[in-house]
């Protein structure tokens, strides 16, 4: 099985961070809009961890749908993760909650994409909440992540802009900007 493995900041001056990802030769992909709606196991609430819990996601970009599972494992930004395209978003929401799960948070965003020595790099405008950047892996779920996030850090820190990094998913973060 795979695990994603990521990193987030909150960026403090995007310009920056947009000349330091030049310099380094990373061309960011034109924006495109990503509708998430957020789902979680029936009987979990924000204030309980999210290690071991299953979480869903279905997501719009561009006219696509795509499901998505997410089990976190060493932390929040450390998942098992599978995904697929679904034809019919609604059908899909309603067999997500007959599957024992509740919608939890809408998260809009704007993302540009990019890679740099084989990390994906997204740079998020998320509705609410700001502008992040992320730094991802997918690997073995063998490999600890906070091993791979830690070499991400490292990778991210390199660009010497200011990031302030969070350990929140953008559920999290979205919700408390609403609070």
């Amino acid at each position: 099985m795979a695990q994603e493995i990521e990193v987030k900041y909150r960026v403090c001056d995007l310009a920056a961070l947009e000349d330091a990802l030049a310099r380094r030769g990373v061309v960011l992909s034109s924006p495109a809009r990503q509708d998430d709606q957020a789902y979680a196991e029936d009987g979990w609430t924000y204030e309980q961890s999210k290690i071991g819990v299953t979480f869903a996601r279905l997501r719009t970009q561009q006219g696509r749908h795509l499901f998505t599972i997410k089990r976190p494992l060493d932390n929040a930004m450390a998942c098992l993760e599978h995904e697929t395209e679904i034809t019919d978003r609604e059908q899909m929401h309603h067999a997500i909650i007959a599957m024992g799960f509740h919608p939890t948070i809408r998260i809009v965003k704007t993302r540009r994409t990019a890679t740099l020595d084989g990390v994906a790099i997204c740079v998020d405008e998320v509705e609410h909440a700001g502008v992040f950047v992320e730094f991802e892996r997918t690997v073995s779920d063998r490999e600890p992540g906070t091993a791979v996030q830690n070499e991400l850090d490292a990778l991210a820190r390199s660009l010497s802009v200011e990031l302030e990094r969070t350990k929140d998913t953008y559920d999290s973060l979205v919700r408390a900007a609403l609070a």
